[in-house]
């Protein structure tokens, strides 16, 4: 007590005793200065204090746009919602709840007064410099302002997404849709103005205003600087068109024997190619002629969906197959199709390897490895190289992956070297880093001795790379994020991609990625110029809304028993469920590991999947002390640190891998013999693609399932599952009882009903 007043004491004296030699700094302000204060606090208040139309529309109307965006600096979060009269394309309606600043309100405020009776045209012009000087925002707000611009903008880009025949303009003046390449770029110039006004914040209030005028100059200049690139762009394309039209004739033109009906064949060929617009009937004898002949120029099929059958043309030996021969392959591997498009014949599936269309040798030798196609592959290739929009359904290890990457490859390999220069070609969208640098690994064996340069992107690495390698790519692929940061950065380039893939699509919506993959999907061409493809393990509503929207008359491939879609588990995994307590599943963790990792069994393959990633880490280190050679992969360990445990799994240098769920989907890792479910997951979603890591490309798998009464609440669905997959329901599980809790909407609770928006209403009529 002593020694804290003694201290206290000396401190004191020790102030009082020092000379006063350093001036006293007090802010002076201007007379300028406090009049831009004064007059922007009255301008805040006075829209501040207006009624203001608060409140929300139905985000389902099909009229209605709804922006939301926010500004993680200062957490100010602003939505904003339109309704467009589609007769003339004028707003007639805005709402909008802000949660932030005075500020902001006023932000939001100012801009549903100026936009109400603008068309979409009009309101995609809105400047924040304009918000700015309504407002006289000192630089420390402009965000507000840039929040206001970038919410109308966001708004009016969802309303074009549910509305895609809507015709629109951009922000640089051309026909286009909204939140291409150009406009982001456009947003990305004003968030460089934000970043330098908020290092200035120091200087006076009039150099502020100054530099908002810079920056709208700034952003004049870069909107003629892109018209003009865009008109040289547009000449080049004609040009290379006109160039191009006649070589493409005289090949078909070629492509075709001389037969007795081979002139009009010919005639058919040669104008179907300079004239790829037209959709010619042709009599019936004509079409068996051609199908008897193999084309090795896969044509783009959506422009002319009743016609695709000509864009693709099958080997004979697969046309020598009886129809009676054909449909039982079909029925042996549960294959189904439905063609929109057509009521005719369907394609036939690809039987065997032999009869794919003409393809390079390196990629032949690929295949040699392989007894024979797998049935999404088989059923897949044909309409692929139609040129059609496909969306596959089928289980996991059912070689998805190749199914898309074939068709890529000879799709890219038939451009000419001018087309393949103007940028890449080609993009893949995989949930996680794990499945994309997988589909990676694939699409390079296929690119070898080719020329077609692949580059994988995702997040956790650093950016230099990815960007020098997105300068000469023909094929990107990708993860959602980081990809969308190399867009918005304008170091990704999509304006060119004729081949779009959105691979486990329906993880991809799990995850919360559904606004990132429409971004990326409307910086594409659109739906028909591009090829799109979709290949999931479900088909939830979710993943029926986006193919609905960005895929033109897609055709469905179904693969397995289940029509429906539901997820289902793959019938060659024996699943074993055992009831444990929670306090021994360790030791019997031990038990199992005994037991399949002794003897001859010593090297194979075992994946321990736990909850949490605090969990695995304790997990792999009880398993590494008791002698077992273990790695780990979760979302904790570095992207290094995940490629370096992958690789030493896949190789058996370690033969028992730790994961988390990050592990649970896509990744297809060879002859892996057991899955053991330490913990049971969240949902039984993710316990089938966890147990789908065994029992791939044909083979037999063992999944080992530890359930506490921790996990009571999924107990339901586990032995739906199990019934589903003909197994074993222990009596321990059925006493958790076999209530299936209802799947909640995220927006709208337990009251949301699960609609196929895509199936076309009945009329009635009434006499």
């Amino acid at each position: 007590m002593f020694r804290r007043i003694s201290s206290t004491i000396i401190r004191a004296s020790s102030l009082h005793a020092r000379p006063h030699t350093s001036p006293i700094f007090t802010q002076i302000k201007t007379p300028s200065a406090v009049s831009s204060q004064r007059k922007y606090h009255e301008k805040v208040l006075d829209h501040y204090s207006r009624p203001r139309n608060v409140g929300s529309m139905s985000k389902t109307d099909l009229d209605v746009g709804t922006g939301l965006v926010g500004a993680p600096a200062c957490g100010d979060v602003m939505k904003l919602q339109i309704r467009v009269d589609p007769k003339n394309n004028t707003i007639s309606d805005v709402k909008f709840k802000t949660f932030g600043c005075g500020s902001a309100i006023a932000s939001s405020s100012y801009l549903t007064e100026l936009v109400r009776g603008m068309t979409l045209d009009e309101a995609s012009r809105v400047q924040n410099s304009q918000i700015a000087a309504e407002l006289c925002l000192p630089p420390v707000k402009l965000h507000c302002s840039m929040l206001a611009e970038d919410a109308i903008k966001s708004a009016i880009s969802n309303y074009y997404t549910k509305n895609p025949k809507t015709p629109s303009t951009d922000l640089t003046g051309n026909d286009s849709r909204l939140a291409k390449s150009e406009v982001m770029s456009k947003l990305k110039g004003t968030h460089k103005s934000s970043k330098n006004s908020r290092k200035d914040k120091g200087q006076k209030v009039e150099e502020d205003t100054n530099d908002v005028a810079k920056a709208s100059k700034r952003e004049r200049k870069e909107k003629r600087r892109l018209q003009k690139l865009q008109k040289k762009s547009k000449e080049k394309e004609i040009q290379d068109e006109s160039d191009t039209a006649p070589t493409l004739a005289r090949d078909k033109f070629n492509s075709v024997n001389e037969e007795p009906t081979s002139e009009k064949i010919s005639k058919n060929c040669e104008l179907k190619s300079a004239n790829s617009a037209r959709n010619l009937n042709k009599p019936d004898g004509e079409k068996e002629v051609e199908i008897q002949k193999t084309s090795t120029v896969p044509l783009l099929g959506n422009e002319n969906p009743e016609n695709v059958e000509s864009s693709y043309l099958q080997d004979p030996k697969l046309t020598a197959y009886s129809q009676d021969t054909i449909d039982a392959y079909l029925a042996e591997n549960f294959i189904s199709i439905t063609d929109p498009a057509t009521t005719k014949s369907i394609l036939r599936p690809i039987i065997k390897f032999s009869h794919l269309p003409n393809t390079d040798s390196t990629i032949s030798a690929h295949f040699e490895k392989f007894k024979s196609p797998t049935p999404i592959q088989a059923a897949a290739w044909p309409f692929l190289f139609s040129g059609r929009d496909v969306i596959g359904v089928a289980e996991t290890g059912s070689g998805k992956t190749m199914a898309f990457a074939l068709p890529c490859v000879k799709r890219i390999l038939t451009m000419s070297a001018k087309k393949r220069n103007k940028g890449a070609k080609a993009t893949i969208v995989s949930p996680t880093r794990e499945l994309a640098m997988q589909s990676y690994e694939q699409i390079s064996e296929l690119c070898k001795a080719s020329g077609i340069k692949a580059v994988c992107i995702y997040g956790g690495v650093p950016k230099d790379d990815q960007r020098k390698a997105l300068k000469t790519a023909d094929i990107v692929v990708a993860t959602p994020g980081r990809l969308n940061d190399l867009i918005n950065e304008g170091y990704a380039d999509l304006s060119k991609v004729m081949y779009l893939v959105l691979d486990e699509a329906d993880r991809m919506l799990d995850k919360g990625f559904e606004e990132e993959i429409k971004k990326i999907i409307n910086t594409t061409p659109a739906a028909g110029k591009r090829q799109t493809l979709m290949f999931t393990a479900t088909w939830p509503e979710s993943v029926r809304s986006l193919a609905s929207t960005f895929m033109k008359a897609p055709v469905k491939i179904l693969i397995g028993d289940n029509q429906t879609g539901d997820l289902r588990a793959n019938n060659r995994i024996v699943q074993k469920v055992e009831v444990v307590d929670p306090r021994s599943k360790e030791f019997r963790l031990l038990q199992i590991l005994k037991e399949y990792q002794s003897g001859s069994q010593k090297d194979d393959r075992i994946i321990v999947f736990a909850l949490y990633k605090k969990e695995a880490t304790r997990v792999e280190g009880f398993i590494r002390s008791k002698g077992f050679r273990v790695a780990g992969i979760h979302g904790d360990l570095s992207q290094e640190q995940r490629i370096r445990s992958l690789d030493a799994f896949k190789t058996g240098k370690t033969p028992i891998l730790v994961a988390t769920d990050v592990a649970a989907r896509g990744l297809d890792i060879p002859s892996v013999k057991l899955v053991l479910n330490l913990t049971f997951p969240l949902t039984v979603e993710d316990y089938v693609h966890r147990i789908g890591r065994t029992g791939r490309a044909g083979k037999e798998g063992l999944a080992i399932t530890l359930f506490t009464e921790h996990d009571k609440a999924q107990s339901g669905a586990l032995i739906n599952v199990l019934k589903a997959a003909k197994q074993e329901v222990p009596e321990e599980l059925l006493k958790f009882g076999t209530t299936v809790k209802r799947k909640e909407h995220e927006a709208y609770g337990a009251f949301a009903k699960n609609v196929d928006m895509t199936v076309k209403p009945k009329k009635i009529k009434f006499d």
